[in-house]
């Protein structure tokens, strides 16, 4: 037997310390049980008793503060008596950073614990501290150089398009032969963000605060522990161009590129996003804004032009009354209280006067069908044209990076830089509309079928929509709010250019041309009802 397995009844206490540095060694390996298993036959063959366990799980040998650690160093001060021993398995399991490994070896000391080790012996000597800084500086030189790998290897991965992001809502990652890796839709999350996305950017979420809450109504959407939703999260979302399948990174270097994931919205859709974010932000809109009044906020005063006010209101017998009201106190309506009943009634009128006629919704349905025909005719020269544009934007890059090779001041090498990325981002975009500039997979009748819905009858979606629908609502058929006098009524509304042109057409006689089709080229539109309205629309 040799001298190591010998058992020895020195009879002292021990403790067990383990750590893994990463969730995934605690989830698919098994590294702490292997740790356990050595120190138990370590402590058997030194005759301990083993009197608990403390591991930490998924903390980096570089950090000082560790919750099992901290456990163990309270456990020790509660021994009535110093000299209970800690046993690692390693040193590197002990710590890997020469600072923090002499700290901890400190507070293990005045806990009035011991160290020991299978691995290698703690002692006090000269020559015993000379080798356990040495390995402690190896154990350093190891983590920072995996460290250092880890960062290259995920540095490469950006620069060849894989995205590298801890966890994207609306995304998942599949493992793949060839690939790694790869970031994949993950259904319904996946429609959900690109509905709040593309609706953020056409304005149909006037805020952040409404895409918060649109989020929040949508059961399968991941909830945060408090069962909402944090508005820097909707900021991350709106901001990160992966969801418009691009990968960069600033912290390394690795400028905007196409990434290899599925986008969940188009890059020319992100750019409106970005565009959107830089305006004058618009006041949050109120939590108490429900669908008691509807047109709170967009209806206002006639006298004073101020928004509206509305409430309830409570009578001597209990009951209540529904009432906008104006709140500008230099204005003459001031405090004068408008039955919501009245107000939305109206309304309803003015919204059901908006319908044209089934033979009109006809006519800019076949317009509009012959158009798209020659729209479809004229994609070769469009990606003529942008290809063209890439040419330009690449031989202007060109030059700039020459320029800037040969600056030396900091602001013009700064100011290169950020035309260069400007530059780099206008040719991503040209690349994807080249990319996109394919024949259309629906039909125009499918395109427009959605538009002439809501055209030909916008009361019967304000009628069964929701709050946030009906505000989609005022702002497709509105381009201005409605100012209302409170004996008057509403003033002539300014409706949105669509409602403009079918007035304009509704006004005027306008017949079907024959042949059947329209040479929309030579002769859009019969001269009777060829208005600058129609021709924006058409065009």
């Amino acid at each position: 037997m040799s001298s190591d397995e010998i058992i020895t009844n020195s009879g002292k206490q021990a403790v067990i310390y383990g750590r893994v540095s990463s969730v995934k060694q605690v989830e698919e390996g098994h590294g702490l049980d292997s740790q356990e298993v050595r120190c138990r036959e370590y402590a058997k063959r030194k005759g301990h008793s083993v009197l608990a366990v403390f591991a930490d799980k998924g903390v980096s040998g570089g950090a000082l503060d560790r919750p099992q650690m901290r456990e163990l160093l309270s456990f020790l001060l509660t021994q009535p008596k110093p000299g209970t021993v800690v046993i690692v398995d390693d040193l590197n399991r002990f710590s890997r950073d020469v600072r923090v490994h002499w700290q901890l070896r400190e507070l293990v000391k005045n806990a009035g614990g011991i160290l020991e080790s299978p691995s290698m012996k703690f002692g006090d000597t000269s020559d015993d501290k000379l080798i356990e800084n040495l390995l402690a500086s190896v154990s350093q030189h190891q983590r920072e150089k995996n460290g250092e790998q880890v960062v290259n290897r995920m540095r490469a991965r950006v620069q060849n398009g894989y995205a590298v992001t801890a966890k994207v809502i609306g995304y998942k990652y599949r493992q793949t032969k060839t690939e790694g890796k790869v970031l994949v839709r993950n259904e319904p999350v996946a429609s959900i963000v690109t509905e709040a996305l593309e609706g953020f950017a056409s304005g149909r979420f006037a805020t952040q605060t409404e895409v918060q809450r649109f989020l929040e109504s949508q059961p399968d959407f991941p909830k945060q522990n408090h069962g909402g939703i944090r508005l820097k999260k909707v900021n991350d979302m709106l901001t990160h161009p992966i969801y418009a399948g691009y990968v960069q990174s600033k912290a390394w270097k690795v400028s905007l590129r196409k990434g290899r994931h599925e986008g969940l919205i188009s890059f020319e859709t992100h750019r409106k996003i970005q565009r959107r974010l830089k305006q004058k932000a618009l006041a949050p809109a109120r939590k108490d804004i429900d669908q008691d009044f509807p047109l709170r906020g967009f209806v206002t005063c006639g006298d004073c032009e101020k928004p509206l006010r509305a409430g309830w209101s409570k009578s001597c017998t209990g009951k209540r009354y529904a009432y906008y009201t104006c709140h500008t106190k230099s204005c003459r309506s001031y405090g004068k209280s408008i039955r919501r009943d009245a107000i939305e009634g109206e309304f309803a009128t003015l919204l059901k006067s908006l319908r044209p006629s089934a033979g009109l919704c006809a006519l800019i349905k076949a317009m509009v069908v012959d158009v798209w025909n020659q729209r479809a005719a004229q994609i070769n020269e469009t990606r003529k044209a942008l290809r063209r544009e890439m040419l330009a934007l690449e031989r202007q890059i060109d030059g700039f990076l020459n320029r800037l090779v040969d600056a030396s001041s900091p602001a013009t090498i700064k100011a290169y830089e950020r035309k260069i990325d400007q530059l780099e981002r206008d040719k991503l975009l040209a690349s994807e509309k080249l990319e996109n500039s394919l024949q259309p997979r629906v039909t125009a009748p499918q395109m427009i079928e959605l538009s002439l819905r809501f055209l030909s009858n916008p009361w019967k979606i304000w009628e069964k929509g929701d709050l946030a629908l009906k505000k989609t609502v005022l702002r497709l058929a509105f381009s201005d709010p409605l100012p209302y006098h409170r004996t008057k009524g509403y003033r002539t509304p300014r409706t949105t250019l669509p409602f403009k042109v079918l007035e304009a057409m509704n006004t005027q006689s306008c017949k079907m041309v024959l042949p059947e089709r329209f040479e929309l080229s030579a002769s859009p539109l019969p001269r009777e009802c060829s208005t600058p309205e129609l021709r924006q629309l058409i065009n």
